[in-house]
C-alpha cells in the first residue's frame, strides 16, 4: 500500500512537471540551417497569433518631377516598402518580424523582366528582415506570382501570421 501511494505520488509529480514543460514550448522552426525560409514552424498552445492584413507597397514621389511623378519603385524596392509597413503593424500589437511564422508574397511580373516575377529582387529585401545575425528566425513562406494587384504598378503584397507569447 505505502509502495502504491509513493508511486502514485511520483507519477503526479512527474506529470505537473511535464506540465510546467509543455506552457514552457517554444516555437520550432525547421528545415536546412542554409535554407532562406523555415520549411516547417510549429506554435506551441498558449501563443497569441496575429494576423496582418496583405499590405502593399507605398508610393514613392519623385519631388524632382514638376508633375511630382508617383510610382511604387521596382520590385526589391516595394518588397522593402511593404516590410516595413508589416514591421510597424507588428510593433503595434507588441511583436516584431521575429515573431513572423507564415508568410505569403504575391508578385506581378515586371514588365522590365519580361513580365516574369523579380524572386531576386524580392529575395534581397527580404533577407534584410529574415534570417540576419540581428534576426535570425525564417517565417514557413510561399511566393506566387499574380497577374496583377489592386493598383497599377504594384508589384508586390505580403501577408504574415506571427505568433508570440502571451503578455
Amino acid at each position: 500500500m505505502k509502495r502504491l501511494i509513493l508511486a502514485a505520488a511520483a507519477l503526479t509529480s512527474l506529470l505537473t512537471l511535464g506540465a510546467g514543460a509543455a506552457n514552457a514550448a517554444e516555437i520550432v522552426r525547421g528545415g536546412a540551417p542554409t535554407a532562406a525560409i523555415s520549411s516547417v514552424v510549429t506554435v506551441p498552445a498558449g501563443y497569441d497569433t496575429i494576423y496582418v492584413s496583405g499590405m502593399t507597397p507605398p508610393m514613392i514621389v519623385d519631388k524632382g518631377d514638376p508633375a511630382l511623378t508617383a510610382t511604387f519603385g521596382d520590385t526589391k524596392t516595394q518588397t522593402m516598402g511593404v516590410l516595413g509597413r508589416i514591421e510597424e503593424a507588428l510593433k503595434s500589437q507588441g511583436a516584431t518580424m521575429g515573431d513572423v511564422v507564415m508568410m505569403r508574397v504575391l508578385l506581378v511580373g515586371d514588365p522590365a523582366k519580361g513580365g516574369k516575377m523579380d524572386f531576386a529582387g524580392m529575395m534581397e529585401a527580404y533577407k534584410t528582415f529574415f534570417g540576419t545575425a540581428a534576426q535570425p528566425n525564417k517565417p514557413s513562406r510561399i511566393t506566387s506570382q499574380v497577374s496583377s494587384l489592386v493598383a497599377p504598378g504594384m508589384l508586390v503584397e505580403i501577408e504574415v501570421q506571427a505568433a508570440r507569447k502571451p503578455k
